[in-house]
C-alpha cells in the first residue's frame, strides 16, 4: 500500500504568484462547468493539466496573465480534442469550437461519458460515435448564380391605362374633353340618384 506521506503530484508553477494561479484555477474550474463537466475527479484532473501547459507558457513569459494563457490552453484542447473526435481537424477555431460545442451537448457526452471529455488517449467508441451522429451537416455550398433583368409584366389593362395616358399628353384637347365629360357625367348621374 503506498504511503500517504508520498507526494500527491509534483506540479508546481515556477513563476507567477500563488493569488494569480488560484484565480486561473478558478476560471478555468467555471470554464469546465459551464461545459457541464461537473465529475470532480475528472475536472480536477482538467485542471491540473491546463493549469500545467499555462505555467510552461508562463515561464517562457512571466510578464502574461495565467488566467489568460490558462483560458487560452483549455481552448486549444478542446478545439484539439473536438477535432480528433469530430475528424474535422482543417477547420478554423470558432467553427471547431461551435461544432464540437453543439455536438457534445446534443449526444449530451459529459452525463453519459463522465471521463471522456479532453482525454485523447481513451476517446469511447461509442462516444464518439454519438459525437458524430450529433455533429452539424453544413448544407451543400453556396454557388455563384447570376439574375437577368427582366421586364416587370403588368397585363394588358396596365397596358390599355398607359397607352391612354400616353394619348391624353400627345392631344391636351381631347384630355380636356375627356376630364370634363366625366366631370358631367358625375353630376348626371348624382342628380338622377338623388331625384
Amino acid at each position: 500500500m503506498d504511503s500517504i506521506d508520498q507526494p500527491l503530484s509534483t506540479f508546481r508553477p515556477l513563476t507567477g504568484t500563488m493569488e494569480a494561479w488560484n484565480a486561473a484555477y478558478v476560471r478555468v474550474e467555471d470554464y469546465l462547468r459551464a461545459h457541464r463537466i461537473h465529475n470532480r475527479l475528472h475536472q480536477s484532473r482538467l485542471i491540473q493539466a491546463v493549469l500545467e501547459r499555462a505555467a510552461q507558457r508562463h515561464a517562457e513569459n512571466p510578464v502574461l496573465d495565467p488566467t489568460t494563457l490558462a483560458a487560452e490552453a483549455v481552448e486549444e484542447m478542446m478545439d484539439q480534442w473536438f477535432a480528433d473526435v469530430l475528424g474535422i481537424k482543417d477547420r478554423e477555431h470558432q467553427r471547431i469550437a461551435i461544432d464540437g460545442r453543439v455536438a457534445m451537448l446534443l449526444c449530451d457526452g459529459p452525463q453519459q461519458w463522465p471521463y471522456a471529455f479532453l482525454d485523447r488517449s481513451n476517446i469511447p467508441a461509442d462516444f464518439a460515435t454519438t459525437m458524430l451522429a450529433s455533429s452539424i451537416k453544413a448544407g451543400p455550398d453556396m454557388t455563384v448564380s447570376s439574375m437577368v433583368p427582366r421586364d416587370i409584366d403588368l397585363g394588358t389593362i396596365t397596358e390599355a391605362a398607359g397607352e391612354t395616358l400616353e394619348r391624353m399628353e400627345k392631344w391636351p384637347l381631347l384630355r380636356m374633353v375627356l376630364l370634363w365629360a366625366l366631370f358631367l357625367g358625375a353630376l348626371l348621374g348624382i342628380f338622377f340618384v338623388t331625384r
